[in-house]
């Protein structure tokens, strides 16, 4: 029942090489840059409690249509296949990684479930919801397990902040700021282009969103979004988006690429305190409320006025903690992977949990076109 797999991979690119070098390696840690002539590993935690991938899954091959990128893979030791038909052909070759850009995702799944092939597919798995629920018919039929790799529900910041959420340490949610910014652009390839599924709400705000909707059990209500178009490509670079849950609780989502000097990655609100995660690194602290007594507050000069309302709490009635710390396995993806297609586990990520990412981001844009606050169904 644990059987190891074989996995080859479609697409050498960025993410393509990024994963060839974890799985290959078994520490799943490895980031690879898309310039060869550079790589770099990226420890910033204690990844004690990662499982060693080389246990589950075993690299078959790859394939990418750019020569460079076969040269790098050869030099690396990996195995290569010559087309992506072959690969197919390959029987011994239980699953497919693809890591092409976006627009080719979708014949590519298909036509790997139907050579009865497994699909981990990399992020937006499709263009659109249209596309997703084609693929989704495709492994109803065929049985085959089509896993979208939204890896970044395994980001530490997102783990502190859902264990935040999920134990109430600042109280009753009401309010969460998640945004992440930059100041380099849209990236100079593919990412630039729309036919081929570019700009930063599907690069960008499909992580964002899929993280708040597996964290809120609650449906969206509502959604009010602008895209940003500041460096005038074809593309969205950036947006701001604004949801509202059945709950009550509200979320400020943000991308940027225009950001010389960035806002935290989050920002938590509750009735009983607050939490704010600064950067990757998770610095930040959280504020909690000891006593909403505050019978003696006296006003403060708040620019040209007075105001009692806005004066700060004297900290006899705040405790400020850091943040809490949280242990789990960054590689459980691969794992569970490797679970689901054994037939032991439930994916942890699901097609149906990416199609609902993607109706909110066509919502989102639907709300920027029109310029109004649309309503959301889930």
């Amino acid at each position: 029942m644990d059987e190891k797999k074989r996995i080859a991979i479609i697409g050498c690119g960025g993410m393509g090489g990024g994963h060839a070098i974890a799985i290959g390696s078994g520490t799943g840690n490895a980031v690879y840059n898309a310039d060869s002539s550079r790589e770099r590993g990226m420890k910033i935690f204690d990844t004690s409690a990662n499982t060693d991938i080389s246990t589950r899954l075993e690299l078959a091959g790859i394939y990418d249509i750019n020569p460079d990128r076969m040269r790098w893979a050869s030099e690396k030791g990996f195995a290569l296949y010559d087309s992506y038909e072959s690969m197919l052909q390959d029987q011994s070759v239980d699953i497919i990684l693809i890591a092409t850009p976006n627009h080719l995702h979708k014949d590519m799944a298909i036509a790997a479930m139907k050579a009865g092939k497994h699909v981990l597919c990399e992020k937006p798995v499709m263009m659109n919801s249209r596309e997703l629920e084609e693929v989704i018919e495709v492994s109803r039929e065929t049985g085959k397990l089509f896993y979208p790799r939204q890896n970044r529900r395994w980001d530490r910041d997102y783990r502190i902040v859902k264990k935040i959420y999920e134990e109430k340490l600042v109280g009753n949610v009401f309010r969460i700021e998640s945004r992440v910014q930059g100041s380099r652009g849209i990236p100079g390839d593919w990412r630039k282009e729309r036919e081929f599924g570019g700009g930063m709400m599907l690069d960008w705000g499909v992580h964002l969103l899929d993280r708040l909707l597996f964290m809120i059990p609650d449906k969206v209500e509502t959604v009010n979004c602008r895209l940003s178009y500041v460096l005038k490509e074809e593309v969205d670079d950036g947006f701001t988006m604004f949801l509202t849950f059945a709950g009550g609780l509200s979320a400020l989502v943000e991308v940027g690429t225009c950001n010389f000097i960035s806002l935290p990655l989050w920002y938590v609100g509750g009735d009983r305190g607050s939490a704010v995660i600064d950067n990757w690194k998770c610095e930040g602290k959280m504020v909690q409320l000891s006593s909403w007594e505050d019978k003696d507050t006296l006003p403060i000069m708040a620019g040209a006025g007075l105001t009692k309302t806005m004066a700060p709490r004297d900290q006899k009635s705040l405790i400020t903690l850091p943040l809490p710390d949280v242990v789990y396995d960054d590689n459980e993806l691969y794992s569970n992977v490797v679970d689901a297609v054994n037939g032991v586990a439930e994916p942890c990520v699901t097609a149906e949990q990416a199609l609902r990412v993607m109706r909110l981001m066509e919502a989102a844009i639907r709300s920027s076109e029109e310029g109004k606050t649309v309503r959301v169904d889930g």
